[in-house]
């Protein structure tokens, strides 16, 4: 059995150390961290807390019965008549989602394994492009959905199952399926009608986003020939460090906690990720964690994801930075950006991760980081009130159009060739009255948007479009056009996953966003075996519901419709904005 180091993790705060140590001192004198662990719902809200925090002892319970891992991967390896599956295709969203995608991303394809991929998008050209490249003969479905009525792992399983049937045969197609869901639920006996080769179970008493040392997240890593056991056991390391008998200054996970949480209350609200391109999509699975948790009562900390490093004047002073640095492989243009932050006097944590089989450890720092910075920021990090809202506007505006055939029609603002832009009737007037008379011109409604933004708020672009690197090219350029202008944190998300992500920020946190919604037309659309409706017309609904809920909390939001050539139209849109900012 190897044996493990712990993750490293140095604080450079400048005058910000003064109040941690201070804060540190009362948690330890309150005996705070016992409290986290005995599930202490006084350290939050006095809610329903202790009902969610059976993540604090998940690896222990991982390792005593490691029977379903092995079974996992036994099953990919050996499933597909003897021979390992080609891909192994998990359908989920969320939590269900982003640490599969982590990591295959970081550990790529093992030899004797299949290929992990995952698909949690409902626009109709990323369904097409996963049945183009996936043949059902060779291919292990994993639907992973905690509550088992998520509506995009559903229409996902619906798809890939009547796909695979149609190849070959209703009782061949059960054995290219798994299912992990909680007991009792929908899924699960779904998954027992149509013969699945395996349900594998959830706890109830852990959220989707800290279920990454799950089943949710370790059936996959382990279908995909990763050694899972080994995984859990470097990650046991950091709950040891983090456990109740530990002072703060020892315990890494509270410590980052509390520089979190006060951070946030001095005004240091933007949480800027950095990570090693060899765990570059870690900072995907802490946006949700982070933005879901803590975004809601008009509170939150805001995960900025993906942005490009700059020199340290770009940067407003409402940031803090974490860099997850891979020991194994580092990066020296990193090293140097974040080197020259910490000479300029940013706050900034660092986090040296000796080996990719260390990733676990940082699972669950941030997830008892992320509870402890709920605790002082006074909330509920364990609940999402706000993403449940998007789900009821998307869902009443599915249920208008299997009445009527079509969605609501809606009025667009104004219209440029094939761009479209929309918004609320009180957005139109403030962008209207700012625009003045050049208020029929697209490119000034959208200057007229962006100069809505001011110091201490952040851009987000909100995009319900394929997720492809032509597409995300202008995207990013967008954002870091922004960024150098306005001096603001800046983020993109792809829609619908971002819903179960910073979907619940977005509505329930610091009314502080300034949105740019982007959507377009399919150039051609996807049944859904056994609905009405379609993949594109369940994206736009999405889209839409998101909209009005985001319009209901007054936020300043600008939706702009491409047509069907995103590229042309993400050109045409990004023209308007360099131009505005020029």
């Amino acid at each position: 059995m190897a044996e493990y180091s712990l993750a490293r993790q140095t604080m450079s705060l400048g005058s910000h150390d003064a109040e941690l140590q201070k804060l540190a001192a009362a948690w330890d004198s309150a005996e705070n961290v016992a409290k986290l662990w005995n599930r202490d719902a006084s350290l939050f809200s006095n809610a329903d807390e202790a009902k969610w925090m059976a993540w604090l002892d998940i690896v222990d319970k991982q390792l005593a019965d490691t029977t379903p891992l092995v079974k996992a991967a036994a099953d990919a390896a050996h499933g597909n008549d003897g021979k390992p599956f080609a891909y192994c295709v998990v359908l989920g969203m969320g939590g269900s989602s982003l640490c599969p995608e982590v990591m295959a991303r970081t550990f790529g394809r093992k030899e004797g394994a299949p290929e992990l991929l995952v698909l949690d998008s409902t626009v109709p050209a990323q369904v097409k492009k996963l049945d183009a490249l996936v043949p059902t003969a060779g291919a292990m479905f994993i639907v992973a959905s905690k509550s088992g009525g998520t509506i995009e792992p559903n229409s996902f399983k619906q798809h890939f199952f009547d796909r695979t049937t149609q190849s070959l045969g209703l009782g061949g197609a059960g054995k290219h399926f798994v299912a992990i869901t909680d007991p009792g639920t929908k899924m699960e006996q779904i998954a027992q009608g149509d013969k699945f080769r395996a349900v594998y179970y959830g706890l109830p008493q852990i959220g989707g986003r800290f279920s990454a040392l799950s089943n949710f997240g370790m059936i996959p890593a382990a279908s995909a020939g990763v050694d899972v056991v080994g995984f859990l056991e470097a990650a046991r390391v950091m709950v040891r460090a983090c456990g109740p008998d530990m002072k703060v200054k020892d315990n890494p996970g509270v410590l980052l906690g509390l520089a979190l949480g006060s951070l946030a209350q001095s005004g240091r609200d933007k949480l800027t990720v950095i990570a090693s391109p060899g765990i570059g999509t870690l900072g995907a699975w802490l946006e949700q964690l982070i933005a879901e948790s803590t975004g809601k009562r008009g509170k939150g900390i805001v995960p900025v994801d993906g942005e490009k490093l700059a020199a340290p004047a770009s940067y407003g002073d409402d940031r803090v930075f974490v860099y997850s640095r891979l020991e194994s492989a580092p990066n020296a243009e990193q090293d140097a950006a974040v080197a020259a932050l910490k000479a300029a006097g940013r706050p900034v944590v660092t986090i040296d991760v000796p080996t990719t089989m260390h990733l676990g450890q940082e699972f669950f720092r941030w997830e008892i980081a992320t509870a402890v910075a709920g605790s002082v920021l006074e909330i509920n990090p364990f609940d999402q009130p706000d993403v449940e809202s998007a789900k009821i506007a998307a869902r009443s505006l599915m249920e208008a159009y299997e009445k009527s055939g079509s969605l609501p029609s809606e009025e667009p603002i104004l219209t440029a060739g094939d761009v479209k832009l929309f918004t609320d009737s009180v957005n139109a007037a403030a962008l209207m009255q700012s625009a003045g008379d050049k208020a029929s011109d697209a490119a000034a409604i959208v200057k007229a948007h962006l100069a809505r933004i001011q110091p201490g708020d952040y851009f987000a672009v909100n995009a319900y479009i394929e997720m492809v690197d032509e597409h995300d090219e202008h995207l990013q350029a967008i954002r870091n056009a922004v960024r150098d202008k306005k001096l603001v944190a800046t983020t993109v998300g792809y829609g619908p996953r971002f819903l179960h992500s910073t979907g619940q920020l977005h509505k329930g946190g610091p009314n502080s966003g300034v949105f740019l919604q982007i959507t377009s037309d399919d150039a051609s659309d996807l049944p859904i075996a056994g609905q009405k409706y379609t993949f594109g017309i369940l994206k736009a609904a999405q889209a839409q519901g998101d909209f009005a809920v985001l319009a209901e909390r007054d936020r300043r939001i600008l939706r702009v419709h491409l047509g069907s050539d995103v590229v042309a139209g993400l050109r045409r849109l990004r023209h308007w904005i360099e131009g505005a900012l020029a």
